[in-house]
């Protein structure tokens, strides 16, 4: 059967090796302020977008849609939390069971493609590995790994990101029969340092070093970047049970869309929240005592964010809450919390800009086909 176009896999790449390396947390900030001189070569040379990532601006969601190629309404990953309706619990989404779309793996198998999932967290094996032949979580990675590359770092670190790209290094150099590779890396330097700060600088350098080591190893290989987030300083969070119990207007449950294992990155705040109502009747009041709180950016009702955010509503909440640049929701003892000055995380409309750098792909469109980072695959 003659490769389909419409799943990237066409006939004048059926010879090439593709790399997809999805850098956590690399908004446009970090990408121009750090000189990164192979990846900006590979841009000059190659194809360069700034383009749009997808809400929530959280790590589930926006893997997901890249691995997929399409928006959350249709592969359902619609953050790193979500109530299920089925128990009744507010859940972490890392089951491979809730993707309702084809990954990158399994279209790459429909053509014969084998292919690699290497990733800093366990989660994202868990959530989107269906169909990958090897997958690799540097977090724990297996003993033949660990013999291989040597013990790999702590999760909490830059240095995980560079045993990461050695291990994608050492699949290319070894299986040139895997001819997709996925890397995601993790953004916890991002949520340690600003672009400007010479940690930041020297871990996107390193990193830049390993990437040329890369297509170094793998010539004939296309190398497909981008991020599923940026990231911004924060100054207060809501405990969004407690305000609005506080105000008369309780709620069944109010969830951060960011919130998962990963506490140290972020406390499991993130800029998007899931409102789910006792009745539908409460909706009125609850949207106008939400709109009154400070930092309040946007509240919305499922209809209306299922349409305008590509969201699947099954998923969401009756509301869906959304904070400005500075604002973040989660769990608390207080209903408000001030935030420490180097508190660091994403989740809103105000982490959507990121960059796509695509080197040495053949047939790949133009720059002006890309308008969101799921367009990658």
């Amino acid at each position: 059967m003659a490769p389909d176009a419409s799943d990237g896999f066409r006939d004048e790449r059926t010879d090439q090796r593709i790399v997809v390396l999805m850098c956590d947390g690399l908004g446009t900030d970090y990408y121009t302020e750090s000189p990164m001189p192979n990846l900006k070569r590979w841009a000059d040379m190659g194809v360069h977008a700034p383009v749009k990532a997808v809400m929530p601006t959280v790590t589930n969601s926006n893997n997901a849609s890249i691995c997929c190629g399409t928006w959350p309404s249709v592969h359902g990953v619609i953050g790193n939390s979500f109530l299920d309706e089925t128990t009744g619990q507010e859940e972490y989404m890392e089951s491979g069971d809730l993707i309702l779309a084809p990954t990158l793996f399994e279209r790459a198998a429909r053509h014969g493609r084998r292919s690699a999932l290497l990733t800093s967290k366990k989660k994202t094996t868990t959530l989107l590995g269906r169909g990958a032949e090897i997958l690799l979580a540097a977090e724990a990675p297996s003993p033949e790994w660990v013999e291989r590359l040597g013990a790999a770092p702590a999760i909490y670190s830059c240095e995980i990101n560079y045993w990461l790209m050695r291990a994608a290094i050492d699949v290319l150099s070894n299986r040139p029969e895997i001819g997709v590779l996925y890397v995601h890396t993790t953004d916890y330097p991002m949520h340690m340092w600003p672009p400007q700060a010479i940690e930041s600088k020297t871990h996107l350098a390193t990193l830049d070093l390993l990437l040329a080591e890369a297509a170094a190893a793998a010539p004939d290989a296309a190398f497909l970047v981008s991020a599923d987030h940026g990231m911004n300083y924060k100054t207060r969070c809501w405990d969004l049970e407690k305000a609005l119990a506080a105000r008369g207007a309780p709620v069944r449950i109010a969830i951060s869309a960011e919130r998962d294992k990963y506490v140290r990155h972020h406390r499991g705040m993130g800029g998007t929240a899931w409102v789910h109502l006792n009745a539908p009747a409460d909706g009125e009041r609850v949207t106008a005592v939400l709109g009154a709180l400070d930092g309040i950016e946007r509240v919305m009702t499922r209809a209306e964010a299922a349409h305008e955010l590509h969201l699947l509503p099954e998923r969401i909440g009756d509301l869906v809450v959304l904070g400005d640049k500075e604002t973040v929701f989660g769990n608390l003892e207080v209903e408000m919390e001030r935030m420490p000055p180097a508190f660091r995380t994403h989740g809103s409309l105000h982490e959507l800009e990121v960059p796509i750098v695509i080197h040495n792909a053949r047939g790949v469109p133009g720059a002006d086909y890309f308008r969101n980072n799921l367009d990658l695959a």
